[in-house]
C-alpha cells in the first residue's frame, strides 16, 4: 500500500508519517558510505538490508492486500455518514424556509429567506450527491 493512499484515507499526518518511514526504510536497506564495515562484511550486511527491505515490502503488501476489502466498504460507509451529515442543516433549515416563504419578493425577511434557501440548496445538493456517489461504488 502506498504512502498517498493512507494519506488520502486518514490525512495528512499520517501521509507525511508515512513519507518519513518509507525514507527510513530506504536508508536502512542501503549501507551508509560514511560507516564504513570491516573487511568481508559488506557484501553480508547489504544482503541483510535487502533482505530486509523486501521482507517489509511483502508485509506492506500483504497488510494491504487484506486491507482492500474494508477500504471499499469504509469508503462507501463515509459518503453515507457524510451524506447524513450534509442533510441535517436542511432538516434544520427547511421549517424557517417554509414560515418565510411568503417574503420571498419583497418582505421583511427576504434577505433570510434567501440566505436559508441558498443554505438548504447546497447542503441538499451535497447530501444527495453523495448518497449517489456511494450507491454508485
Amino acid at each position: 500500500m502506498k504512502p498517498y493512499l493512507i494519506g488520502r484515507l486518514t490525512g495528512t499526518g499520517v501521509r507525511i508519517f508515512g513519507h518519513m518511514a518509507g525514507r527510513l526504510l530506504d536508508a536502512a536497506a542501503t549501507p551508509d558510505a560514511a560507516t564504513p564495515l570491516p573487511a568481508g562484511q559488506a557484501p553480508q550486511a547489504r544482503a541483510a538490508g535487502q533482505a530486509a527491505a523486501q521482507a517489509t515490502r511483502g508485509v506492506a503488501q500483504g497488510v494491504g492486500g487484506f486491507l482492500r476489502p474494508f477500504r471499499r466498504v469504509g469508503g462507501i460507509l463515509w459518503l453515507e455518514v457524510t451524506g447524513v451529515f450534509f442533510l441535517l442543516p436542511v432538516v434544520a433549515f427547511a421549517p424557517n424556509l417554509w414560515r418565510m416563504r411568503a417574503s420571498w419578493a419583497h418582505g421583511p425577511e427576504h434577505n433570510t429567506f434567501l440566505v436559508t434557501a441558498g443554505v438548504v440548496l447546497v447542503f441538499l445538493y451535497l447530501g444527495v450527491t453523495s448518497f449517489w456517489r456511494a450507491r454508485r461504488k
